[in-house]
């Protein structure tokens, strides 16, 4: 059944205003796995772990030169069914005195409960309908950066950040780092990525440099872009639940109250290198039409809808055959543990 609400929670903390063609939707976990096309591109087994959601040609190449990427695809596990576009962020893994790691599962976000996993997916084109252009075919960008330690480091990117839900509709008390204290009702992860193009490239080396933040402010404060890149794109917004409620007993957490046992699965045990990766594949002119018409989350009249059910059906076998779910000795692909300042933990 679709959800039915008549206004959109914002991760930011507080309820949107209505905006022309503002999407919320639910995208269920495709596949988990090691591989990432952007940043290890060919590589079967890239450094670490992540979770992907969106169409199933996702693969460890994408090369936007050959791969038609919604041409290819068959199924898609994004409630707009013409949306086969990837998004992936890294997983989060808790680490237990004994040294052993257990990977943290997501789950379902509000009106999204029945979502095996996966994320809820925002596009917003402005908060004072001013035009954006959408992503074109071969688009694709990265925000955040794994290496990150600090907290001075994270604030060059602008809300990248978690919440510790008190309940499923926690939108207050956003963190640059990782909750200190068991949250009851899990982690919400928040990634929200630049909203500025230079015009001309589809990508960059960085996979970041050809987009940017607004001049000054956040995108809700409707600051202009740079003249280094003047054109408006749809705002992207991730937000991620991890279900770490299994893992709320503080007998289990690290004897050093300063400290919290949830890592990152490249090794971050501080959450200040939060990122998140994006290969635009929707179908045809779908995103466009939808950031120019009266979408409101979910119910989009230029869109065709598809049930959560038939989403969690789209799954891809994991090309890297390895143990991610059970008890491990230690991150997949051996990716060691640091903390502030990139220090070791042992």
């Amino acid at each position: 059944m679709r959800p039915h609400w008549t206004l959109i929670l914002s991760g930011a903390g507080i309820i949107l205003p209505r905006v022309s063609a503002l999407l919320r939707f639910s995208c269920s976990q495709l596949v988990v796995e090691r591989l990432d096309p952007l940043v290890n591109p060919g590589v079967v087994g890239s450094p670490h772990l992540h979770q992907i959601i969106g169409g199933n040609s996702f693969n460890g190449s994408m090369d936007p030169s050959t791969l038609d990427i919604p041409g290819s695809a068959t199924c898609t596990t994004c409630t707009f069914a013409e949306d086969f576009s990837n998004y992936w962020t890294a997983v989060l893994y808790f680490r237990a005195r004994n040294g052993t790691y257990k990977r943290v599962p997501q789950k379902g976000n509000v009106y999204f409960e029945e979502a095996n996993g996966g994320m809820t997916v925002y596009y917003i084109p402005s908060y004072n309908d001013t035009p954006v252009t959408a992503f074109k075919p071969g688009f694709r960008m990265i925000t955040g950066d794994p290496t990150i330690r600090t907290q001075e480091e994270a604030q060059r990117f602008r809300q990248l950040t978690y919440t510790c839900l008190q309940d499923p509709m926690t939108r207050t008390g956003e963190t640059l780092d990782m909750p200190k204290k068991p949250c009851p009702a899990g982690i919400m992860a928040n990634l929200r990525f630049p909203t500025c193009w230079d015009g001309v490239n589809l990508d960059s080396p960085t996979h970041s440099s050809h987009v940017s933040y607004p001049l000054n402010g956040t995108f809700e404060d409707g600051s202009p872009c740079p003249s280094t890149h003047p054109v408006k794109i749809p705002q992207l917004f991730y937000e991620i639940v991890w279900d770490t409620t299994p893992f709320n007993s503080v007998s289990e957490w690290p004897e050093d109250e300063a400290s919290q046992p949830f890592v990152w699965s490249y090794g971050d045990a501080t959450g200040y290198g939060n990122h998140g990766d994006y290969v635009f594949g929707w179908r045809g002119d779908a995103l466009q039409i939808a950031m120019d018409t009266g979408c409101n989350g979910f119910q989009c009249p230029g869109l065709r809808y598809q049930e959560i059910r038939e989403g969690n059906k789209c799954t891809k076998r994991r090309e890297v055959e390895e143990d991610v779910d059970g008890w491990l000795t230690e991150l997949p692909g051996g990716m060691p543990v640091t903390g502030v300042d990139g220090k070791p933990i042992s």
